[in-house]
């Protein structure tokens, strides 16, 4: 059994590149031995994590690894191949693991070791700020982390982009988000509902911070060729939310979505999600064109934005008892090898500048330009007002 430990965490310095909670004199005994690790090589680390795995093996004792991401699986497999030290892998959804592993650490439950989620703002609040989970920056990788994606440590960019089916005569080809919010497009536009789908939510959130409300009042402009008319909302975002919505049909899963938009009798449908959603055989991508892509061959982008991206989080749980091998099984995540199960795919991005996207995508800094991006700060600030807001939207 994973032991709670008692007290918080001793301070270390940023130089450590691990975020921490609150604290005591006592410390935490997984975040001292992240601080002890940012002066071993990466062979003394896998002589450590051996030596814990055979322990834990003895206990009858697993290494255990939660993710928001399917594929964590395949990850844990070829760790296992590369170290032969066993992986147990999860797959939980976003709106259930914070929730599991708070039951798990505050309960002296045998958990996860390591968590690969989503929703940072989420995260910040009720995991980082707690110091229920840990950050490593695995030092054999650093250089090639941007420093904003080291703490907490980014594993990967995911985006959400709008897609749309190109048969028929009514292809939904657009070139601004606000031709999403004409009367015509009401039922046509796809969306997973932001009620159930916190990335989305967020994604929502963002625009109503004054970079894409004002953005999007430029836009407004740009196609219609008269200054927008706000009337009852604060900005350009929160006007822009409501006739979204007003006129999205919502899906089950991104997945449902994708399939669903590409079949011949979906012509005159658009949708927004994910983009390696298009890897899947039951979808037919020869029926689809993303939206990106077609303003791009124009010379021009989807004003003011073509989607959205967020980034998974790699991250230690401060209850776990192989701080060696989670450090470990981080690395191996942001590393070529770790990283193939996303790679050999379009529509992810490794926070490792040195990993190549697949040959059929574009690189992750022509999506930075294009989609909104998640800040968790703002949507943590935002939260309140504009959540009650998408709340009376979606009522109507």
């Amino acid at each position: 059994m994973k032991k709670l430990i008692c007290g918080a965490m001793t301070v270390f310095s940023a130089s450590l590149l691990f975020a921490i909670g609150s604290k005591d004199a006592s410390g935490n005994a997984a975040a001292q031995t992240i601080a002890v690790a940012k002066n071993m090589t990466h062979d003394e680390i896998v002589a450590k994590a051996k030596e814990e795995a055979a322990a834990a093996k003895s206990s009858g004792t697993i290494f255990k690894v939660y993710g928001t991401s399917s594929r964590i699986a395949d990850a844990g497999k070829s760790f296992t191949q590369l170290y032969g030290i066993d992986v147990e892998t999860t797959n939980v959804k976003d709106s259930e693991i914070y929730t599991k592993l708070q039951a798990e650490i505050t309960g002296n439950v045998d958990g996860a070791d390591v968590v690969l989620t989503q929703n940072g703002a989420v995260m910040k609040v009720q995991m980082i700020d707690t110091g229920y989970l840990l950050n490593y920056t695995p030092p054999t990788v650093v250089s090639d982390i941007d420093i904003s994606d080291r703490e907490p440590l980014v594993h990967q960019y995911i985006n959400k982009l709008f897609i749309y089916n190109t048969l028929g005569s009514n292809v939904p080809a657009i070139t601004n988000v606000w031709q999403l919010t004409e009367p015509q497009m009401k039922g046509r536009v796809f969306f997973k509902s932001p009620e159930t789908e916190k990335v989305n939510e967020n994604f929502l959130i963002m625009l109503t911070n004054k970079t894409w409300a004002d953005k999007l009042a430029a836009a407004y402009k740009n196609l219609y060729g008269r200054d927008i008319n706000l009337g009852e909302y604060k900005n350009a975002g929160y006007k822009w939310i409501a006739e979204f919505l007003a006129n999205c049909s919502f899906a089950d899963s991104d997945t449902k979505m994708a399939e669903q938009i590409s079949h011949q009798q979906a012509s005159g449908r658009i949708g927004l999600f994910v983009l390696s959603k298009l890897r899947s055989k039951t979808v037919r991508t020869e029926n689809l064109q993303v939206a990106s892509y077609y303003a791009n061959s124009k010379n021009a982008d989807v004003e003011p934005f073509a989607g959205f991206m967020y980034p998974l989080y790699a991250m230690i749980v401060k209850t776990t008892t192989m701080p060696y091998t989670s450090m470990l099984f981080v690395e191996h995540l942001v590393t070529p090898t770790g990283f193939a199960p996303w790679s050999k795919d379009i529509g992810a991005y490794s926070s490792n500048n040195s990993i190549s996207v697949n040959s059929e995508d574009r690189p992750l800094a022509y999506w930075r330009s294009r989609l909104v991006m998640e800040e968790p700060e703002y949507i943590n600030q935002a939260y309140a007002d504009v959540f009650e807001f998408i709340s009376k939207q979606l009522a109507k």
